[in-house]
C-alpha cells in the first residue's frame, strides 16, 4: 500500500493506493476506485476492499472524500453527495495516469453511501467499466424517507424547516455551526439493528478511527443531501454492467433491490443471507463473500478488449 496525494480540482484528495503482489510497474493492470461509506474514511471498509482486491491482481484505490479525512476542503465534515461523485470521477483521473492502469478497465466498487455514490459517477462517467455496490445506500432517499424507506419525501419538510432556523442563526446571529451525527452515539430500543452496529462499527475499537469524527454540518450538508438522488435516470444513463450485493437482513436491502430493479444494464443481484447492513464492512464471513462475487464480475468485465 502507497499513501498518495492525487488531485481533484483545487482540491488536495488523499489516498491509499494498493498495488498487487508481484507488481510490475511495466506491467498493465485492471483497477478499482473504492468508494467509503458517509462517515467513513479510506482506513476503514473501503481501504479492506481495496487490499482484498489488490490481493487477486487488481491495482485499488481508496481515498478519503473532499472535505473529510485526510483529504483537503473547507468546512471539513462536509457531506456533499455533488462533491462526492466528482472525488470519484477524480481518483479515475488519477487511476488513469498511472502508467501500469490500463485505462479502459477501471471500476469502482462503493460500499453504503458510496454505493450511491459510485452509481451516480458511473451514469456520467463511462471511463467506469464496471461497477459493484456493496449495502448500497441512496443518501438522499434515505434521509427523505428514513432508513426502512417507510416515510414519505414530504416527510423531509420539517428538518428543512429546522435547517433554515439554524442557517438564520449562523448566518446573521452569529452562532456556532451545528453538526449532525451518521450514526447515533448513544442507541435505544428505537434504534435501528443496522444503526446500532454503526454504532458499534464506528465507536468502538472495532473500526474506530480518528479521522472519522461522527459528524457532518448541519445546514450546508443536509440541504444537499435531502434533493440528492443516486438513482435519478439510472434507466437511461447507466449503461455499465453492475453487481449488487447486500444482506438478506439488511434494513437498507430496498435500495438495493429498487437499483436492481430500475437498472436497465446488465445486472446481477446477490443477496446474501442471514447479512445485516453492517455485517459486509468488516465481518469475515460476509465481506469474503462480496469479495469472491466481486473479482469474477470484475474480471470478466475490465477484461479489456482482446478478451473472448
Amino acid at each position: 500500500m502507497e499513501a498518495i496525494i492525487f488531485p481533484n480540482g483545487p482540491l488536495a484528495m488523499a489516498g491509499n493506493l494498493y498495488l498487487p503482489a508481484g507488481f510490475d510497474p511495466e506491467g498493465s493492470y485492471p483497477a478499482v476506485v473504492t468508494v467509503h461509506p458517509g462517515g467513513g474514511v479510506k482506513e476503514q471498509t473501503a481501504g479492506l476492499y481495496a487490499a482484498k482486491l489488490a490481493e487477486q491482481g487488481f491495482v485499488a484505490l481508496a481515498f478519503d472524500a473532499s472535505f473529510q479525512g485526510d483529504s483537503g476542503g473547507e468546512p471539513h465534515h462536509l457531506e456533499d453527495p455533488y462533491a462526492r461523485v466528482e472525488d470519484v470521477r477524480a481518483a479515475v483521473d488519477h487511476l488513469q495516469s498511472l502508467p501500469y492502469v490500463d485505462a479502459e478497465r477501471i471500476g469502482a466498487l462503493g460500499v453504503c453511501a458510496g454505493g450511491g455514490y459510485a452509481v451516480n459517477a458511473a451514469m456520467t462517467d463511462y471511463r467506469i467499466k464496471a461497477l459493484t455496490t456493496v449495502s448500497a445506500v441512496n443518501i438522499g432517499t434515505s434521509f427523505r424517507r428514513g432508513w426502512y424507506g417507510t416515510d414519505s419525501d414530504a416527510a423531509a419538510v420539517p428538518t428543512l424547516q429546522a435547517l433554515a432556523q439554524q442557517r438564520t442563526a449562523e448566518s446573521a446571529q452569529g452562532a456556532e455551526p451545528a453538526y449532525l451525527p451518521y450514526v447515533p452515539a448513544e442507541p435505544d430500543g428505537s434504534t435501528p439493528r443496522d444503526l446500532v452496529e454503526a454504532s458499534e462499527y464506528y465507536l468502538t475499537p472495532r473500526a474506530q478511527h480518528p479521522n472519522a469524527k461522527n459528524k457532518f454540518l448541519f445546514t450546508k450538508s443536509v440541504s444537499r443531501i435531502f434533493t440528492f438522488d443516486a438513482f435519478h435516470m439510472v434507466e437511461d444513463l447507466l449503461t455499465q454492467p453492475i453487481l449488487i450485493v447486500a444482506g438478506s437482513d439488511a434494513g437498507s436491502l430496498w435500495m438495493s433491490t429498487e437499483l436492481h430493479g430500475r437498472a436497465r444494464s446488465t445486472k446481477t443481484l446477490r443477496v446474501i443471507e442471514g447479512g445485516t447492513h453492517m455485517d459486509f464492512y468488516d465481518i469475515p464471513k460476509y465481506v469474503d463473500q462480496a469479495v469472491a462475487e466481486a473479482v469474477p464480475f470484475f474480471t470478466q468485465h475490465l477484461a479489456g478488449k482482446d478478451a473472448s
